[in-house]
């Protein structure tokens, strides 16, 4: 059972930024695909941002694209999200992801196996 750890969000005015860290352990990190999802009340869960474990590929909603960057960190092992030009509707909880599925299913929360605890992001207008 790999422990994912969120680390980062908080509340931000409209157009600022905020980034976002996922801990993952050394055997996950390299063998895992990773993403970010994100879960606002009344709505289903949604993916944000996914990278591949080469992190060679990555991929984005089209609410975020433009706006957000996921990269991975190899020296401290983490996945990073930064959240920039913030808007209200982006008001969420974010979770961090890992799976073992394949490229084309990155956006598809059901095939992820381990997830972080979970970071409250709150964007005010």
């Amino acid at each position: 059972q790999a422990r994912l750890v969120q680390s980062g969000g908080g509340l931000v005015r409209s157009g600022g930024s905020l980034s976002l860290s996922c801990t993952v352990p050394r055997r996950t990190f390299s063998t895992h695909h990773m993403g970010w999802f994100r879960l606002a009340p009344g709505k289903e869960r949604e993916f944000v941002a996914g990278i591949s474990s080469s992190g060679g590929n990555s991929y984005y909603a089209d609410s975020v694209k433009g706006r957000f960057t996921i990269s991975k960190t190899t020296a401290n092992y983490t996945v990073n999200l930064q959240m920039n030009s913030l808007m209200p509707e982006d008001t969420a909880v974010y979770y961090c992801g890992a799976t073992l599925t394949n490229l084309v299913s990155i956006p598809n929360w059901k095939t992820y196996a381990y997830w972080g605890q979970g970071t409250q992001v709150t964007v005010s207008s």
